[in-house]
């Protein structure tokens, strides 16, 4: 990106800021809220309060000689990290290593009896079976006489306000989900993005978030193969859980199954999809890569063969697009055609604001925006963006 100038990658250490907030307040709640869930032993509890100290006042200490991912932790940059603070290295990095070592404490990789347990699986399934899921799958009822182009309007607007559905950021703002979402767009290529799905090709979404969220990107798929809008889809999905609510494997059996035992138009949906899992027209993708604590600049190239062979890749949610854009304090009006031009296809942006790191905006959008709001606009929840690199 020669034209852009160098802007600095976002760390945590600056007092006040949101960044820091994540580090010292939100993943101490999450260390609390996963040990209370489960009945954890003596040893990962230890681990675990180990982790809270760790994160809070001490250093990044390296994984275990023996971890089965180390080698892809060193060409991750662990070696360039620890013994450094939490705080100051890159957060997208200690964000994404923190999960790793939270994954370590309660076992989740070792060769024990909890290998495999999702320590996020209940608060994933208590949102899952909420009764706001139950009104949102009943609303399907009433679009289902609306004409085509209204529906798919519909079902991409619950795909990208689904993105407030965050269970990590409710944890650190307990008002979010109360605050009303502004229905303006703060950017919106939607126009763009319908005039790329022509019915040729493949559609990649990137996931972000189970249940709530993870629902309605399911929903806009099955609408988009029904209708001859693409052709296939494939469904990129974290290969083990991470970031509280992000989509694995297994949150998208249980979506499945939640529509197909939803009354109504909700289990038509689910059938629809389960037949088009079951004829390869919907796989579901679990790259290494998903779970890197890097931009997708500097994703590799089997991950960047396959999404330049697609018609168009969504990028769901606030973390995928700082990875998308490159997390670091971009002056919000620099173009996101430029910070995106590394990616090796057309990219499409679905998000909510939840983090600082924004572009695209128009001078007037911004200066509105700062004016009614200070910063709170950027992290609070309430604004959305549909942004599109043909």
């Amino acid at each position: 990106m020669p034209d852009i100038p160098p802007v600095p990658v976002i760390l945590g250490n600056e007092p006040g800021a949101f960044p820091r907030s994540v580090l010292a307040e939100r993943h101490p709640a999450i260390i609390r809220q996963v040990r209370e869930a489960f009945p954890y032993g003596p040893e990962q509890h230890r681990v675990l309060d180990e982790l809270l100290v760790s994160c809070t006042e001490g250093v990044v200490e390296p994984l275990p000689a023996d971890a089965h991912d180390l080698d892809r932790w060193k060409s991750w940059g662990i070696d360039g990290y620890v013994g450094r603070s939490w705080f100051d290295v890159p957060w997208l990095w200690s964000e994404s290593y923190f999960y790793r070592r939270l994954l370590e404490a309660v076992g989740y990789f070792g060769s024990g009896a909890w290998q495999g347990i999702d320590p996020f699986r209940p608060f994933k399934l208590a949102e899952l079976h909420s009764r706001e899921t139950d009104e949102e799958l009943a609303a399907l009822d009433d679009l289902a006489d609306r004409p085509e182009d209204e529906q798919a309007t519909a079902l991409l607007h619950g795909s990208l306000w689904g993105n407030r559905a965050d269970l990590g950021f409710r944890l650190s703002d307990a008002e979010a989900e109360d605050r009303a979402a502004v229905p303006g767009l703060v950017a919106d290529d939607s126009g763009t993005l319908w005039s790329l799905l022509t019915g040729d090709g493949a559609l990649c979404l990137i996931a972000d978030n189970a249940g709530r969220e993870l629902i309605p990107d399911l929903l806009l798929i099955a609408h988009l193969l029904a209708h001859g809008r693409v052709e296939r889809a494939v469904l990129h999905v974290k290969p083990y859980p991470y970031y509280v609510s992000d989509a694995t494997t297994a949150d998208v059996v249980d979506a499945l199954r939640r529509l197909t035992d939803a009354p109504g138009r909700a289990a038509e949906y689910g059938r629809r999809l389960w037949a088009a899992m079951a004829d390869g027209r919907l796989t579901v993708r679990a790259h290494p890569f998903s779970c890197a604590p890097l931009p997708y600049a500097d994703m590799p190239d089997d991950l960047r063969t396959e999404l330049a062979g697609a018609t168009l890749t969504v990028v769901k949610g606030d973390l995928n697009y700082r990875r998308l854009v490159g997390d670091r304090m971009w002056p919000p009006t620099t173009p996101f055609a430029e910070v995106t031009a590394h990616f090796p296809g057309r990219v499409a942006a679905l998000r909510t604001l939840k983090s600082d790191v924004v572009t695209g905006l128009d001078a007037d959008t911004e200066a509105a925006l700062v004016a009614a709001e200070g910063q709170r606009w950027r992290t609070g929840g309430t604004h959305a963006l549909i942004q599109v690199r043909p």
